[in-house]
């Protein structure tokens, strides 16, 4: 647990001036407590409890009395019945999506009538991750404190230079993985799309001067590899993967056109 907290605080401090305001989650209108995280901390924390007693007591429904009874469809309507569910889809989204794959792991293993051992490893992962996320909202919270995340707004904030574009595009590829966890594939390959469409493209020539090879891995990343993880009905980790290698590209990309930006400036 102390590593996966440590992780995600190095995933935080990078990415806290960073994180994008989103419109809504995939069930409603955020709250406007996610801009008030410190004062809701302990709801949080109950919530988190709340989660994982529920899904306790599912477990033990279906050791005793079999998949009928235990009722996994209620694992999703869980989830979503506290703010906590908005808190982390807000701040940390690849724990978000970590949360989404647990429920889902816990929900088949039942419906497949798997061994109840097979059933309680689902459900540690998911306790796990749901730990990890309160975890990332504390520090978040910790970090809204000082000033160093902006205020989550319901209409998005436009990126306004080449870098800022290549952040957002980021941590939209994050939101992918999240929507394919949440086996919302349609949802995940429009988001792809769009974010080639609407953010990737207009960086593009700027960085076709820099490493026109790179541009074309991406491209082909966008509108070959991405579409074609997300409909080939792999696990949430292959496309995790493709996201992931996309992002180390971003990074590439990012460094290529701050370098150029500078120099420039030398010119000048």
């Amino acid at each position: 647990m102390k590593v996966l907290l440590q992780n995600c605080h190095k995933a935080l401090l990078a990415a806290s001036l960073i994180l994008a305001a989103v419109q809504a989650s995939a069930n409603g209108a955020i709250g406007e407590h996610v801009n008030h995280l410190q004062d809701n901390l302990g709801e949080y924390t109950e919530e988190v409890n709340w989660v994982i007693g529920k899904i306790d007591t599912m477990v033990d429904t279906y050791e005793d009395k079999g998949a009928k009874a235990a009722e996994s469809a209620q694992v999703i309507e869980i989830w979503e019945a506290v703010d906590f569910h908005a808190a982390i889809e807000t701040n940390y989204v690849p724990v978000y999506a970590s949360i989404w794959q647990g429920l889902y792991g816990v929900k088949e293993a039942i419906d497949a009538e798997k061994p109840v051992e097979d059933v309680w490893a689902e459900q540690e992962k998911l306790e796990q991750s749901l730990w990890q996320a309160l975890g990332a909202v504390k520090l978040a919270a910790q970090y809204q404190q000082r000033g160093l995340l902006d205020k989550v707004k319901t209409t998005a904030k436009e990126p306004t230079t080449p870098a800022e574009t290549l952040d957002e595009v980021k941590h939209r590829l994050d939101r992918v993985v999240a929507k394919y966890a949440e086996q919302l594939p349609e949802e995940a390959t429009n988001i792809v799309h769009d974010t080639y469409l609407n953010l990737f493209e207009g960086v593009e020539g700027a960085l076709i001067e820099q490493d026109a090879k790179l541009v074309e891995d991406l491209e082909k990343d966008f509108n070959v590899t991405l579409p074609k993880a997300i409909s080939g009905k792999g696990s949430v980790d292959d496309v995790r993967g493709v996201v992931s290698d996309m992002q180390a590209k971003l990074d590439r990309a990012k460094d290529l056109l701050n370098e150029a930006e500078s120099e420039r400036k030398d010119v000048f």
